[in-house]
């Protein structure tokens, strides 16, 4: 299939704040619905998408009406939390913390990112910790990475020559100074609140192993990107969740660690996360097997009793793939990495074989409605895009983590040089 022309679909991106008089909002000729973040006093608690006519002109009062029963619940839940929540002081220290982008040949998403960093870094609020920034060049082809971090004054650099994310993700672990790390991918830029967030956070759950919060689209410039936001995106839950051993009213817990973040905006303590191994370098190993890393390290800490705090504060932005294509592909390395995970943890976790397979069921049955929903007419994803995740799934569940962890194993005892050069699958 051919790629899509970028202005077929375009959205709007605006930002509303309901403790202040709402805006107008005026859409381009081009523009054929709005992304909405709403917040409330800055902070943010919901995100919608609503289709409108091209150069549509909404006043106050219409752009009200854009909030459905989902966005005014938020609302009044945010206000009664506010209206009974008890101030529990700072934790005795607060966490230091590490931000950490791991990258592979993207100078100009890097740049963008990091300067978000250094934004966020300069603005520092009380109660806030220091930020340390690093970069893991992770197998680089030429220098360019480590050009643009030398641009940014106090920007530490590392080169793991080993290629995949999962070993540029532990080397940060052993380099880190922070008592968290912060890992952000180099395609986001990271909200100014982040940090506040963080602090509120670790101040009501000082035994948090884990903080990840809601990933938002940085542009809706085509119809893959509303597309895949239309698919769920990254999830958008901004309910103040605390995460532990179990949760009431899910039989498959913590086996669909889809709900606990994103890898692309998660810190994590890191003597937690040491004391489990670090992270699965059989896993986010590149063009073979390009995710899976996330879902599993959340779901070991988890499973060792750790707790994971989603704090909506803990806002980022996402440049999400532009073409048809390219959503395809990542549908499919979601399908891939999440049965590669799945596959894994259920040799490694007898315990937990029953849910695993109640888990596999559900997942394909419900990519067999979206595919019925499609065939007879209902809004539904393009049959292409749930025929690839659906592919990518087989793919994950016919071993493909232990041909994974055969080609981890060469990719390590190739020589230095080949492992810089070598970006690919091995």
């Amino acid at each position: 299939m051919s790629s899509r022309p970028l202005t077929e679909t375009r959205f709007r991106l605006a930002t509303i704040d309901l403790a202040r008089p709402l805006p107008s909002i005026t859409l381009a000729n081009d523009e054929t619905g709005v992304g909405l973040t709403i917040r409330l006093d800055g902070q943010p608690i919901g995100f919608l998408l609503r289709d409108l006519p091209p150069g549509a002109m909404l006043a106050p009062d219409a752009v009200g009406r854009l909030l459905g029963p989902g966005e005014r619940l938020a609302l009044l839940e945010e206000r009664i939390r506010r209206e009974l929540w008890v101030t529990a002081g700072p934790p005795a220290a607060v966490p230091s913390l590490t931000a950490v982008v791991c990258t592979h040949d993207r100078p100009v998403l890097l740049a963008r990112c990091l300067e978000s960093l250094v934004v966020l870094r300069a603005r520092g609020v009380e109660r806030t910790p220091a930020l340390e920034i690093l970069v893991v060049d992770n197998a680089p082809s030429d220098g360019a990475t480590r050009n643009v971090a030398a641009r940014f004054p106090d920007v530490r650099y590392l080169c793991e020559p080993i290629s995949g994310l999962d070993f540029a993700r532990n080397r940060a672990l052993q380099e880190a100074t922070g008592d968290f790390v912060a890992y952000f991918d180099d395609d986001v830029t990271v909200d100014p609140g982040w940090l506040e967030g963080f602090v509120e956070a670790c101040s009501a759950h000082p035994d948090a192993a884990a903080v990840t919060g809601p990933v938002l689209p940085l542009e809706l410039a085509t119809r893959a990107q509303v597309e895949f936001e239309r698919l769920g995106g990254f999830r958008h839950d901004f309910r103040k969740t605390r995460f532990g051993v179990t949760l009431a009213g899910n039989e498959t817990y913590p086996c669909g660690a889809g709900i606990f973040g994103a890898g692309c905006n998660m810190a994590l303590r890191r003597d937690a996360v040491r004391s489990i191994g670090g992270f699965d370098e059989a896993l986010d190993t590149g063009a073979r097997l390009p995710g899976g890393g996330d879902l599993d390290i959340f779901y070991r800490l988890v499973r060792a009793g750790y707790v994971i705090v989603s704090e909506p504060r803990c806002l980022v932005l996402h440049q999400h793939r532009r073409t048809h294509e390219e959503l395809r592909r990542q549908l499919w390395t979601w399908g891939l990495g999440f049965m590669a995970f799945l596959a894994k943890s259920y040799r490694a976790d007898p315990t937990q074989r029953g849910k695993f397979r109640q888990l596999l069921a559900w997942w394909f049955v419900s990519k067999a409605r979206l595919l019925a929903g499609r065939i007879v007419g209902r809004e539904a994803p393009t049959v292409d895009l749930i025929l690839a995740e659906l592919a990518g799934g087989a793919v994950g569940l016919c071993g493909e983590y232990g041909r994974s962890c055969r080609r981890i194993e060469r990719r390590r005892r190739a020589p230095t040089r080949q492992r810089v050069l070598g970006s690919g699958g091995a």
